[in-house]
């Protein structure tokens, strides 16, 4: 009888749970032949960033509280795990801006925040004439532009749109999904429908709007549908459900444990030996879903182009989650929560350090309550860390004083939650897709895959894809034993 073979999952956030639900069988379940998986995380509970918890007397998410409903990865692995009665539909819609210190809508028929349309911007105050000037160049008398195989961001839309709906929208929009500064973000690997219309030398927002609706990352299948979903427990559930049933598989996990390094072995039928720091374990394939720095830790000194992904930037961020009285607080009307353009004033020399609030008891109706609101206050940015240098007391301080220049009025909170995510958020900057591609090349020379929101793209639905995909390179390795 052969021996089975194993496979060693090197962190355990959604893509690597995704990638072991996908090794043992995916929605068919193992089978005796499905190879021995295990999962060894440094941290003391497996799911990565995606967690949750209580918090005034409700179950809220300390990561993202969605997911893109109309790109198909997330749901489907919901429907796979028997989680169909758990997805909720979110409730509201649209959103605001906090432009020349007033709340402005949203315009409608934006692609992450590039207006599709000059008329959809004439409804919103707070634009100067010269921004409306500009869509309306864009659509009648475009500017050239010569754009290679990737450009910034910034550079196609103040080419194109202009300065002020550059800073004023746009990055304030994508900015807040990257925590980056579109002078620095790829559009190939961020915004790739920007890419392709920029390249065809005519209107932007022509070219965006005949896409149809954009979503981050690559192209690929889309849902219709809800635009985003939740789970009504959160969807830190997720990852507590995926751990269950995986167990129930007979996946193993080893938590609390860090990978120390990861060695070719010198034995005959196992390939690899994943160190920690009280035992070698075995594995015909390595699947690593570490952060790029960590990976180019381990792999780096196998391939230069792997220990590349070290110089992979990464931004910090936190989230200020707030309960006050129902009574105390005026918001906007409508919408699910308000972005706030980069530098805008606060006090004397200082700017808000809030980049986006989030109504999270009005988008998901399983936190709604008559008596109170929850809400949830964004900070940091790739270039602005000045919230690291705070107490979690001092840090709730000034959110609340922001929010009171941005509601006009704000409570003090009958309760509060600081999550921070330090060097958590990977930068897709220009050249970021050639860098990744050289390294799959390298990992693929070792007989290694990698995975995770480094490679294919932040967010729930694209690292459980970055996963899936990921997973089945391995099988492509081990059928070739």
């Amino acid at each position: 009888m052969s021996a089975r073979k194993s496979v060693v999952i090197v962190g355990s956030g959604v893509s690597a749970l995704a990638a072991a639900w996908e090794l043992t069988g995916a929605a068919n379940g193992p089978v005796d032949t499905t190879v021995r998986v295990e999962v060894i995380e440094g941290a003391d509970r497996v799911g990565g960033a995606v967690q949750r918890t209580t918090f005034a007397g409700r179950e809220i998410d300390c990561g993202a509280d969605g997911f893109l409903a109309r790109r198909p990865e997330a749901v489907q692995l919901v429907r796979e795990l028997g989680l169909d009665g758990q997805l909720e539909a979110i409730s509201a819609s649209g959103a605001w801006i906090f432009i020349r210190r007033r709340l402005r809508a949203v315009p409608a028929g934006v692609a992450l925040g590039v207006p599709t349309s000059a008329a959809s911007l004439k409804a919103t105050k707070g634009l100067s004439p010269r921004a409306r000037a500009h869509a309306w160049r864009d659509e009648h008398f475009p500017r050239s532009m010569q754009v290679a195989s990737d450009a910034t961001i910034g550079e196609i839309v103040r080419t194109k749109l202009g300065n002020e709906i550059a800073y004023q929208l746009v990055e304030p929009m994508i900015g807040g999904i990257q925590a980056g500064r579109i002078d620095d973000l790829s559009a190939a690997s961020v915004f790739p429908a920007l890419l392709q219309a920029a390249r065809g030398g005519g209107s932007l927002m022509k070219a965006l709007r005949a896409q149809g609706s954009v979503v981050p990352g690559p192209s690929g299948p889309r849902s219709e549908g809800p635009v985003f979903y939740t789970l009504r427990f959160g969807v830190g559930s997720l990852c507590e459900q995926l751990e269950v049933a995986l167990r129930a598989r007979g996946v193993i996990f080893t938590t609390s444990t860090p990978v120390t390094a990861l060695r070719r072995s010198k034995t005959g039928f196992y390939r690899w030996e994943v160190d920690t720091a009280n035992a070698t374990t075995a594995a015909n394939a390595v699947l690593v879903c570490t952060p790029p720095t960590v990976t180019a830790q381990l792999l780096g000194a196998l391939e230069p182009a792997l220990g590349a992904l070290g110089d992979i930037a990464s931004a910090s961020a936190a989230m200020v989650t707030l309960c006050v009285k129902r009574t105390q607080v005026k918001l906007p009307p409508t919408g699910t929560g308000v972005l706030v353009p980069l530098g805008t004033p606060f006090k004397e020399s200082d700017s808000l350090m809030v980049t986006a609030v989030t109504f999270l008891d009005r988008k998901w109706p399983h936190l709604a309550n008559d008596e109170t609101v929850l809400l949830r206050a964004h900070v940091g940015r790739s270039d602005d860390e000045r919230f690291m240098a705070l107490s979690d007391d001092e840090l709730t301080r000034r959110v609340v004083s922001e929010l009171a220049l941005i509601f006009s009025t704000f409570p003090e909170p009958l309760e509060s939650l600081v999550v921070r995510w330090p060097h958590s958020l990977p930068q897709y900057r220009v050249g970021h897709g050639d860098v990744v591609t050289a390294a799959r090349k390298a990992a693929a020379r070792l007989g290694v895959t990698l995975a995770g929101m480094a490679y294919d793209g932040v967010g729930i639905p694209a690292s459980i894809g970055s996963g899936r995909t990921a997973a089945r390179g391995v099988q492509e390795i081990l059928d070739a034993l």
